[in-house]
């Protein structure tokens, strides 16, 4: 592939880096946080391809007055001509997967990888004041932190209202899930609440819930990896829409 074939796959990257980034297409790929990182890396990419280009069309006109007038022959244009090799076209499939980043949205990660990936549940430094609100709004992370190491001391007599989408395992056993990110999809594991009480009655896996109920005590233990699941008593159940942002970052906070 030469240099002008080069600098249109990097144009091509830097704008399908600059649409992530401008929807919430990025979303799908790394955390909200890097979202300023994904637009400059997009405007140097494409800044990179315009300089690229104006180089090589300045080197093409230098070479060419340079050529002309060291072989004004027949025999230096039959040299010249010798010199020019046709590139190989399949070298443009490069650009397919930058289409596919534009043109198809990957879905966010689900109950199949929840399964199949141990709980990543850790102890944090610290918990925060609940909210005023009844129910408490918490997030899955959030939840399952106070429940297993907290014991879930902050939690008594509260109702709290938790968002997720819900994962069955081979028995049928309902988790509400949520997959953490350090950084981006690539590296996204799951966080897991056990369900019990007045479940619906249709249970479907990566429907994502509104649940409302309270702590439970007692922790059961994941097979994959033997970390710790609390549970959550349910009082109530709703389906709501995929949130904006589908993982959940609560965890390195």
């Amino acid at each position: 592939m030469n240099r002008q074939a080069q600098a249109a796959v990097m144009f091509l990257l830097g704008a399908a880096l600059l649409h992530a980034g401008a929807t919430d297409l990025y979303l799908r790929y790394v955390k909200a946080g890097l979202r300023p990182l994904l637009l400059a890396s997009g405007a140097v990419l494409i800044a990179a391809a315009v300089a690229t280009v104006w180089y090589e069309r300045k080197r093409a006109r230098a070479a060419h007055g340079t050529e002309r007038a060291a072989h004004g022959t027949e025999e230096g244009t039959e040299e010249a001509h010798a010199h020019a090799h046709p590139e190989p076209r399949i070298s443009w499939l490069l650009v397919l997967p930058l289409l596919s980043l534009i043109l198809v949205a990957p879905p966010a990660l689900g109950s199949y990888s929840a399964l199949r990936s141990g709980t990543a549940l850790k102890q944090p430094y610290g918990y925060g004041k609940l909210s005023t609100s009844d129910p408490v709004p918490l997030s899955v992370v959030d939840y399952a932190s106070r429940a297993a190491f907290g014991h879930g001391n902050s939690l008594h007599g509260r109702p709290v209202r938790v968002t997720g989408f819900l994962a069955l395992d081979r028995g049928g056993a309902p988790y509400l899930v949520r997959m953490a990110l350090n950084c981006c999809a690539a590296d996204a594991q799951p966080v897991k609440i056990a369900l019990t009480g007045k479940l619906p009655p249709v249970l479907r896996p990566d429907a994502w819930l509104e649940v409302t109920g309270t702590y439970r005590p007692g922790l059961m233990h994941d097979p994959v990896n033997n970390g710790p699941i609390p549970y959550l008593e349910v009082v109530s159940a709703r389906p709501v829409p995929t949130p904006h942002d589908p993982y959940d970052e609560t965890w390195n906070n």
